[in-house]
């Protein structure tokens, strides 16, 4: 599977580099970090998830967007990788035009976390202020440091000030995937922004059997 996937990526002017392990991976991280990784949870030695929450627990590469590659019916797999920081998912076997296609809709919500008609760069409510375009979070005086994932799920709630978004809505808009009709991902996000953010925890609010947003 690997040896396709670079194969296809590379015929289609992508910069790609095979790693057999977490170990490989790793090794090449010193050197080089990729704006993208696609990572499979069935690897030798470490998993993919164990991987994946390495990768996410370190602030050098904590940043960086993840595929993960799960086996098809594994359920636990995808919410687990999710849960743990994944962008996306795609059920193996799969094909090459959707895995590009996956690929590029990752690269592009990584590349600009403002749509084309929300140009707004610095969105504040009362001591909590957000800097879309410098990647800067503050409450009051101090500045908090999110992943990419916790970064996008406050922007998007703090675009839409006031408006209740529904899990499935904001499943939609931060991961770009479809409701697994489970809210442990969003939920867990939402409780970790919480705790991160302070004193200023309180201003996202939860809403009772539809969702959260974010009052101020």
């Amino acid at each position: 599977i690997r040896e396709l996937v670079v194969y296809a990526l590379s015929s289609s002017d992508f910069n790609i580099k095979g790693v057999e392990s977490g170990e490989g991976l790793f090794k090449e991280l010193e050197n080089h970090i990729p704006q993208l990784i696609l990572l499979d949870v069935m690897l030798p030695k470490q998993d993919g998830l164990s991987i994946l929450k390495e990768l996410k627990a370190n602030s050098q590469t904590e940043k960086i967007p993840v595929i993960m590659l799960t086996a098809k019916g594994s359920e636990f797999d995808k919410i687990k990788g999710l849960d743990l920081g994944a962008d996306d998912y795609i059920t193996k076997p799969f094909s090459v035009l959707e895995l590009i296609s996956r690929i590029k809709a990752v690269l592009r919500r990584a590349d600009g976390l403002v749509a084309p008609n929300q140009s707004k760069a610095i969105y504040k409510i009362d001591d909590l202020q957000i800097d879309i375009e410098k990647y800067i979070v503050t409450a009051g005086k101090n500045e908090i440091i999110l992943t990419f994932k916790e970064f996008e799920l406050l922007a998007y709630l703090m675009r839409n000030k006031g408006f209740v978004k529904s899990r499935d809505k904001i499943m939609d808009k931060v991961w770009g995937l479809v409701y697994l009709g489970e809210s442990r991902t969003v939920d867990m996000h939402i409780k970790t922004l919480r705790q991160k953010l302070l004193g200023c925890g309180h201003l996202v609010k939860t809403v009772r059997g539809i969702g959260y947003k974010i009052d101020g």
